[in-house]
């Protein structure tokens, strides 16, 4: 099992919207940075565990708990010439752009990325890196163990 930090800006996907959705599910779709994507399509695994991210927002930080819900496959964005990841050089034959789908687990309080860094069993954590922008990375067992059983112990929903 692997762990992962998954960052979404709310006003796309909330972890609000996520739980309200059916099956408390979404599709990650517009990931556009071949790092994220091979970790996607290459070592995320339904049952990972994910901490859902708001980012690019007035507080960002872990507001979640999810899971990783389906294996890797296309990203249908890539194709709709519409769309805002539209991708002229993917074809259905040689997609360039994989997702997976994500369950909501639970809400929890907002754990802003300040309180994040005040801890020192965190300061190896890849999403806390200067110049870090990759909106997916790994987690380690030890920073999920203690994101998930000492700051996240208090949910919202």
């Amino acid at each position: 099992m692997h762990y992962w930090l998954m960052k979404s800006e709310p006003e796309e996907c909330s972890i609000d919207m996520v739980l309200a959705s059916p099956g408390r599910k979404t599709p990650w779709t517009g990931v556009r940075n071949y790092q994220a994507r091979n970790f996607m399509r290459d070592e995320m695994h339904p049952g990972d565990g994910v901490l859902f991210y708001h980012s690019s927002c007035a507080e960002p930080g872990i507001a979640g708990i999810a899971e990783v819900a389906s294996a890797a496959y296309p990203d249908a964005t890539q194709f709709d010439a519409k769309s805002d990841y539209f991708d002229p050089k993917a074809t259905s034959e040689s997609p360039r752009w994989f997702h997976v789908d994500v369950r909501a687990v639970r809400k929890i309080r907002l754990i802003p990325i300040a309180e994040l860094r005040s801890h020192k069993s965190l300061a190896g954590m890849v999403a806390l890196r200067p110049g870090n922008r990759l909106s997916i990375t790994p987690v380690s067992v030890a920073e999920w163990r203690f994101i998930t059983a000492k700051l996240a112990t208090t949910g919202v929903a």
